[in-house]
Parts: structure tokens; sequence; C-alpha cells
């Protein structure tokens, strides 16, 4: 039998269930509570401004006022009510978008001063047959800066029988100057829970059938907006036929990545199994998944991994095996794992999106999530490294992603800590500057080369004898050097001088003057002092560069 006679037109769905009343809207309680107690207390503002994403109810929302404030009830003596009769003349004629003292006006279309300027002359004019003339202007910042400075003044004085309902999913290209004059009402996404529920009803009013889990992915997909939602439904419904909605025929229709694809890549990725996952890929390349759905896919499930983690609870929208999946890696997984991935992922989606062959970038960003996934964690790697050894045990931490995989491998590759001590840190006091002045450490290379000696150098202890001024926390500041570079603990210590040691520089020095009296002692040197009585006798100066440029070949 048909639900409808065969000469009556068909409407979508997004048109068909649009809310007549406040009761019939969903996931706005809050907007609806504030405009229960305005109405029934008779405060009502002069204009309201009702903003949110598209398809969550803003235009609706605007009529279901207009009646409200029109409603005279089915004996034609009642007065404004949240719960409009939508028997009575005026909710009859609203609903059919055909009052005359209702004005409907899309911005878009009508930008400019000269309409704004209509409804300045047509306010002055009472209602012809309505408790209130209703203006109600849909993508309000759309209007021109003209048209708002020519609306300012009637919008803070209207007359009494004339309000504005201005609808915007932009509220912030609306001039301040407008929102101070405006009661301002933002409307929710609606969650994907009570989407689910509503396009259930929906399609059992359409005599169609449909799985759960299909409407909970078209919930999904609605990203929070009923119309978007229905429109999908509409579609998935037309697709079935006589027919049930099954999950399998919406995520075709929605090109989304099967959940069973994507838990069994993201399994052959945290178990660093390469071929798997390149097969999984495969596999749903030549089932027709788009590569950028799939990382889209692996990414909302490490989303849902992350935030299981956090509260103990997966999303109830998921299917039961996807919540036992996604629970059980909650369990396994450090958050420090689960960043990592989502980065990597994160990358791969947006590299998949530019490369010329998608499916090669797609392969290409599984394959280092693979090889990060082999990776331990960095955390753990720096504390081996600290500690100069492998733990005891060589399980793996929670923010690994394969356990004691690596083990052997980091085990090999370390070096023995003595043995790295000992290339690290020379034994003398020049090799000891030289490493600072490598390490671009000039201040303290200078102070070790100048002001002190050095006693004692072995690795993990350094005793240091002043000759000269250091500055405060000189000794500190080349501790924290050398533990810095070695990995390890170190005793820096400024000792007395009671031996008499020399700095670098003072036996530099002591050299060089030695040099300079073995000189003067030279018989050839004195006799050529005898001879030339203002000569002196210095060091030689460094080479110079040579300033003259080289030949050039006469074919140059």
């Amino acid at each position: 039998m048909s639900l409808f006679p065969e000469d009556a037109p068909y409407r979508v769905l997004a048109r068909k269930y649009r809310p007549a009343a406040f009761d019939a809207l969903i996931g706005q309680d809050a907007v609806v509570t504030t405009l229960a107690n305005a109405i029934a207390r008779n405060r009502l503002a002069q204009a309201w401004l009702l903003t949110g994403v598209r398809g969550v109810g803003k235009t609706s929302t605007a009529r279901i006022i207009a009646k409200a404030l029109n409603c005279i009830g089915p004996d034609g003596q009642g007065g404004p009510t949240i719960s409009p009769c939508g028997v009575c003349a005026n909710c009859e004629a609203i609903a059919a978008g055909q009052h005359i003292d209702v004005i409907e006006m899309d911005a878009a279309s009508n930008t400019g001063v000269d309409n704004i300027r209509e409804i300045i002359e047509a306010v002055r004019y009472a209602s012809v047959s309505a408790r209130y003339k209703v203006y109600i202007v849909d993508e309000v910042h759309m209007l021109s800066k003209g048209a708002f400075n020519a609306l300012l003044k009637t919008l803070e004085e209207p007359p009494p029988h004339v309000k504005f309902i201005f609808a915007t999913t932009e509220v912030g290209k609306v001039p301040a100057t407008i929102l101070s004059r405006c009661q301002r009402f933002d409307l929710k996404r609606v969650s994907a829970e009570l989407l689910a529920e509503h396009f259930r009803k929906v399609s059992e009013a359409e005599g169609a059938a449909a799985e759960p889990e299909a409407l909970t992915l078209i919930a999904r997909a609605a990203e929070g907006s009923v119309r978007d939602g229905l429109s999908i439904l509409d579609q998935a419904i037309a697709q079935a036929g006589a027919g049930t909605v099954t999950a399998d025929a919406v995520r075709d229709m929605l090109g989304l990545a099967d959940r069973g694809r994507v838990s069994g890549l993201l399994g052959a990725i945290l178990q660093a199994d390469a071929s798997a996952a390149l097969a999984a890929l495969d596999s749903a390349h030549g089932a027709g998944v788009e590569p950028q759905a799939l990382l889209a896919g692996l990414l909302d499930m490490v989303h849902g991994i992350s935030r299981a983690r956090l509260s103990g609870v997966a999303d109830p929208a998921l299917a039961e095996a996807d919540r036992a999946a996604v629970m059980g890696w909650a369990g396994q997984l450090g958050f420090s794992a689960l960043h990592r991935l989502w980065q990597l992922l994160l990358k791969g989606h947006a590299d998949v999106g530019q490369a010329p062959v998608p499916q090669q970038a797609a392969e290409m960003a599984v394959l280092r999530a693979v090889h990060a996934a082999g990776l331990p964690d960095p955390e753990k790697l720096a504390r081996l490294i600290a500690d100069a050894g492998l733990p005891q045990g060589g399980g793996a931490s929670t923010g690994s992603a394969v356990p004691a995989r690596p083990t052997a491998p980091v085990a090999q590759t370390l070096p023995q800590p003595a043995a790295a001590l000992a290339l690290a840190v020379p034994a003398d006091a020049a090799g000891l500057v030289s490493l600072f002045e490598d390490r671009r450490e000039a201040m303290l290379a200078k102070h070790l080369h100048d002001d002190v000696a050095v006693a004692e150098v072995k690795p993990g202890l350094l005793r240091l004898a002043p000759v000269g001024p250091v500055p405060p926390g000189f000794a500190a500041d080349v501790r924290r050097a050398l533990e810095s570079w070695t990995g390890q603990g170190w005793t820096v210590s400024l000792d007395v001088n009671p031996d008499g040691l020399e700095s670098l520089r003072q036996a530099a020095d002591r050299v060089r003057l030695d040099a300079h009296a073995q000189a003067l002692a030279d018989p050839m040197v004195q006799a050529l002092m005898a001879e030339f009585s203002d000569a002196e006798v210095v060091e030689p100066a460094p080479p110079r560069p040579s300033v003259i440029p080289p030949l050039r070949s006469a074919t140059a």
C-alpha cells in the first residue's frame, strides 16, 4: 500500500520532516528553554540572532518563533505560546510560507541598502492579520556594510508590532553593532546518537528498513547536521529500493573505508608487519576504497583509541566489534605511541591529497607508520643511553606499540660506557679544551685554557685548580656540559693549588719566555745586538694569506 496518494508530489525528507514545533527540535534544549521562559513571561526581545552550522534548524526555529508569537489557537482567542497549535489560520499560513505579515528574505541575494530601505519603510505600517510583523533574514552576514548601517536605528528601536529574526552560519562576519542589538542563540551540532535515533524514527515513518549500523554511519557522516543526514538517508533508501538499508551499502555510497579493513590495517601497523600492511592496502584498493578515505579511517580509529584510553569508554556510536577492538588497543598503547601514530597518519593524509599517484603516497605513509611502530619508545631510549645499559627483563614500555621487538638491535648498537667516555673526554688538559671548543663552548674553553690548571681528568671526575679569576658557577657549568655530552654523572671540583700547577696559557707563556732567553744567549744574536743597538728579538708573525690572484690561462 502506498504511503502517499499517487498524485501527491514527492518531498525530500529534509523538507518533509522539518520541525514545526519546539518539541520537534532535537539537540537544542537550551534554546527551547530560554524562548519558552521569555514567551511565558512576556519578555520578548525586538530581535533574535540564530547561529550555527548548516542544517541544525536555524530557519526552522525562526519560523517556529514566528508561529509562537502569532498563534491564536483553534478557537481564535489564544495568545503567544511556546506550543503553537498548528491549525489556526496564522500557523497554517506561516508553515506554508504564505503569511503576509511574516516576511522571509535571503540576504545572499538582497544585499544592498535599497533592500533594507524597503524594510525600513514597511515597518511603519501595522500588521495585516497577525499579532506581530516578523522579518526573517537568512544568511544575514551577506548584507553589505551600508545595509547593516541603514538597519541599525530601526533594529534598536523598532515599532512594538515588529520583530526581527536573523539567521547566519558565519556570525563572525556580523558587525558588533548588530550583535549588541540582538539576543543571540547558538544552535549546537546534533550528536551522532540523537541523529541515529531520529533517522530510525524517520525510516519507520517512511516504511523503510535500515540496519542500526547503517543509521550510525549516516549520523556520523552528517557531522551534526540534521539536513545533511536526512539527505543521505533519502539517498540510501532510494538505493535500497524495497530492501533494507545496509551498512555496507552506505559505506559504498559514501566512499567510506570498511571498518574491518581499517582495523586489519591498523593491527598490521601496530605489529610492525610491513607485508601484511601492504597486502591490506592492496586489498582495499582493489575493493575501490579511496586511499585518502582509508587514511581518514585510520585517523578516526586512532582518535577513538586515544579518547577511550583517557575515558575508559569507547564511542557508543561504534559497532560492538569496533568497541571491543578500540578498548583492546587502548589498554595496550601509551599516549606517546598514539600521538606519534596520529602525526604520521595526518601527514600521510595530506600527502595523499597532493600526490600524483595517491595509492603510492598511501603506501609510503603506512610504511612510515610501520617503521615507527617497530621502534622503541623515545623516552625509554633516552633512559637506556643515560644508564649506558639495557633494563632487566627486556620488557617494552606502555608507550611502545610492539613489545620487546627492538631490544636486541639496540643492545648491539649501544657502545660500552667506558669506551664511549674515553673517546668523548681526552685524558689531558689540551684535549679537554679542544672538546669544549669543538662543542662551541667558547667562554668555558677560554677559562679552561687561561684561568685553571687541570689537576686530574678521567671518566666521571675532573679536578681543577684556579690560577686566575673564574666566574661564579664555572664548575657547575662545566659539569652540566660534560654530563649532557657523555650521558653520565660527573664530579667537577675547584681545588687549592699547592703544587704550583700551570694552566695551558701559563705553560705556553713559560715556553715562549724560555725560547726568548735561549735566543738572546746565542753568540751570533749577541754580536748582532752589539752591532745594531736598536735591534730587539721578537716572535715571528704568523703567515699571511696571499693576495696575488692566480694567473689566468690564455683561453679564459
